[in-house]
């Protein structure tokens, strides 16, 4: 999630956990935490990474539960050396810097991108996909919270703001789990008659709402997307077919471990496309069709046969901001029939 999401969230859970007399304090440590795990963006600047290294190292050591976990028992540990608020309440204050430090990947899963909650275990990064990256419904009870926290300090309202924020925040991504299976059951019925009942497929939440989705769902020569609006569509899902160059895909995968690492980082839900003698693989889950936020150039093609070069990012496409707009109506309204065929 966002700097500032993760920021209201550590201050709120800290502040939440310690005596009223230590809040204002909790709140800005709380703060500091919560932005912690993001700063790996530094640490991987200064290696020599490509592009896909930063991409899939972000979210890496700096979000794992057992790294974090750590940490927060060694920061405690320090606090109650050098503190005497800690040292006064030494569990209440361990529970906060803990929650502020772990929320933060928790709260990550919650997205699409991608977090690798098990780190050093050799497992695929964590994506439920059910909330954006930036999401104001998600975020603004917390804000208030942490205001009302910093305004009230040890007064019986900033408890009450604080408990009410993060209670309406979490039940907020609690909601975004139901809509999520709201969609994809609506997906169900028409990918089992294409025979795709089975086929590796995700949902998302368009850019800052849970109202309306998108569906990815992957086919043996591309893959099919589709939006539902839980306000106004009714009936199943309507896809349409993007075609992907899986045979060059299948010729570089050996070559580039850069790509496979990107093909297990994005669990397969990549698009791979020859344009003038160079393979671009994008990857599906960020963005829908034709823009999407991570594209790469993995090989390069010369008489006939690939070769894998060293990865290269193509600029985000800043013509897909105007689709905003689109989007929003299409919350509202559901996309004319299909003609029949």
């Amino acid at each position: 999630m966002d700097s500032l999401t993760q920021i209201v969230l550590g201050g709120a859970v800290a502040a939440a956990c310690v005596p009223p007399t230590q809040r204002r304090r909790a709140l800005v440590a709380g703060a500091v935490l919560g932005t912690l795990p993001d700063l790996d963006v530094a640490v991987l600047a200064l290696f020599d990474l490509d592009p896909i290294g930063h991409m899939t190292w972000h979210r890496g050591p700096s979000h794992s539960l057992f790294v974090l976990a750590a940490l927060g028992a060694c920061l405690a540990w320090l606090a109650r050396q050098r503190a005497d608020a800690v040292r006064a309440a030494p569990w209440a204050w361990f529970a906060a810097i803990e929650l502020a430090l772990l929320t933060h990947p928790l709260l990550d899963a919650f997205t699409v991108y991608g977090t690798q909650l098990f780190w050093p275990l050799p497992l695929p990064p964590v994506m439920i996909s059910s909330v954006f990256i930036i999401d104001p419904l998600y975020t603004l009870p917390l804000l208030f919270a942490f205001v009302a926290g910093l305004w009230s300090g040890a007064r019986p309202a900033a408890r009450t703001a604080l408990f009410a924020g993060l209670a309406l925040s979490t039940a907020y991504l609690g909601w975004s789990l139901v809509a999520k299976a709201l969609v994809e059951r609506s997906a169900a019925t028409e990918l089992a008659a294409r025979g795709l009942a089975d086929a590796p497929r995700f949902s998302v939440p368009m850019p800052f709402n849970t109202l309306l989705w998108r569906m990815v769902v992957m086919t043996p020569d591309g893959h099919l997307e589709g939006t539902r609006s839980l306000v106004a569509d009714e009936g199943p899902i309507e896809f349409k077919h993007y075609p992907s160059d899986q045979r060059a895909l299948a010729a570089v995968r050996p070559l580039s471990a850069p790509l496979r690492r990107l093909e297990w980082f994005a669990r397969g839900f990549l698009k791979a496309e020859a344009v003038d003698g160079r393979l671009v693989v994008s990857d599906l889950r960020m963005g829908d069709e034709p823009d999407y936020t991570f594209r790469f150039v993995v090989a390069s093609e010369r008489d006939g046969r690939w070769t894998a070069i060293r990865p290269e990012q193509l600029d985000w496409p800043w013509q897909a901001r105007s689709r905003l707009a689109a989007m929003w109506q299409r919350i509202w309204n559901a996309p004319p029939p299909t003609p029949p065929r």
